[in-house]
């Protein structure tokens, strides 16, 4: 704002401003505003730069107990689905992902299951919404039986003996945007390097170092590379979790054949679309597996081969977690940050000795369940949820959207 010389006029200015800027009056979860008098952004009660209405405006959104969190918000910003105004209270019909209003007792937008908020109806009337006919539904008990089902055939998995960890110091979820690291040592103590050399996993490795990390630049594939993505969807197809995921869509009436499930998966996942300023810079597999920094930050970085292997080279340091799952046995989960040759993760989930295939199974199975929502699945008898996005500003084949993320968000 520009300074107003007089006093008389600096006084009614700054008035003017104050008025306008000094409240969070359709300023809830905005961006941060440097010029403004306070600030309604998420995460100003953490700064304490907050407006004074922001609670009485903006926190209807919050969960009403405070969350073992390790949501990305920064990831959330830049994929959430855009959302318009609603009516109706009471019921989710009509209102189906439609723009929260604090006016109302409960809510159906894109969040409201995060922020457990939803109305009574939101599961019925929304969750699979997308499919024309009800019977195209995935419903919440399928998801838990068929997640079960894939744990359960993960063979490929580390064995307890395969990994020891050194998770050292846990903080909590207010303390992750400090940047210190509270870990002198290393995350990973041992890996079992022969679980490195199953097939899935040697294909998932040669698929690791054909990015770019930055986003704007593009990526050019040589035919060496897009053989690799061929051999990697190959080689996971062959397991029996990808065997029991295609079995399960293609009853749900998905896919028709194995070969039509697979031609979507390189689509979804591999398929390249633009985060920055060059055609082609990302893909979703480049995002959630192998991790990509786009203004000063880290985001995607999901996997914890990826992560062993930078770490091994020096080019991670891990700084502390802040939530680590109750599986005790892997897959386990861990929300952790760390920093990435100079770039900071303030929260990062990952599956922790899970196989290739399991979470690229999960990961898709959310995807296609719950597109842009939360997915909520069960592993060993325990609570997980994955969040995904979907990339909305390009499509692949008869309107299809890529992937543009997906990870774990909570353990309820």
């Amino acid at each position: 704002m520009r300074a107003c010389v007089p006093l008389i006029v600096a006084v009614l200015c700054g008035m003017a401003w104050a008025g306008k800027r000094e409240s969070c009056a359709s300023r809830c979860h905005e961006n941060f505003d440097r010029d403004a008098a306070c600030q309604c952004d998420r995460r100003c009660p953490r700064h304490g730069d907050c407006c004074d209405d922001y609670e009485h405006l903006c926190t209807a959104q919050k969960k009403p107990k405070e969350q073992k969190t390790f949501l990305e918000l920064e990831e959330e910003a830049d994929e959430g689905p855009a959302s318009n105004l609603y009516s109706a209270p009471s019921s989710c019909r009509g209102r189906c992902h439609k723009a929260m209003d604090k006016h109302h007792p409960c809510h159906c937008d894109a969040h409201c299951q995060e922020f457990e908020n939803c109305c009574e109806d939101f599961e019925t009337l929304c969750s699979h919404e997308g499919f024309s006919h009800s019977s195209d539904a995935i419903t919440k008990e399928e998801l838990q039986s068929i997640s079960e089902k894939i744990y359960e055939v993960d063979i490929n998995k580390a064995q307890k003996s395969d990994i020891i960890l050194n998770s050292q110091n846990r903080i909590s979820s207010s303390d992750t945007g400090d940047k210190v690291d509270r870990s002198p040592e290393p995350l990973f103590t041992y890996v079992n390097e022969e679980l490195l050399s199953k097939p899935t996993y040697a294909a998932f490795i040669n698929l690791l170092n054909n990015y770019q990390r930055a986003t704007g630049h593009g990526e050019h594939f040589s035919d060496q590379q897009l053989a690799e993505q061929d051999t990697f969807l190959r080689e996971i197809m062959k397991t029996a979790v990808m065997k029991e995921l295609y079995s399960f869509l293609h009853h749900q009436n998905r896919y028709s054949s194995e070969q039509e499930f697979v031609d979507d998966l390189k689509n979804m996942w591999f398929g390249l679309y633009s985060r920055g300023n060059d055609e082609g810079d990302s893909s979703g597999f480049e995002h959630v597996f192998s991790g990509e920094v786009k203004k000063g930050k880290v985001t995607g970085f999901h996997n914890w081969i990826r992560f062993y292997l930078q770490e091994k080279e020096g080019l991670v340091d891990y700084y502390s977690y802040t939530y680590d799952g109750p599986w005790d046995s892997y897959p386990d989960v861990l929300a952790m940050q760390f920093n990435w040759d100079g770039y900071y993760k303030e929260v990062g989930a990952a599956f922790i000795g899970s196989s290739p295939e399991f979470e690229f199974a999960l990961y898709t199975l959310c995807f296609i369940a719950r597109p842009g929502k939360v997915c909520r699945l069960s592993l060993g008898g325990h609570p997980l949820a994955i969040q995904t996005y979907t990339w909305d500003k390009s499509t692949y084949g008869n309107g299809k959207k890529y992937i543009a993320t997906a990870y774990v968000v909570s353990s309820h």
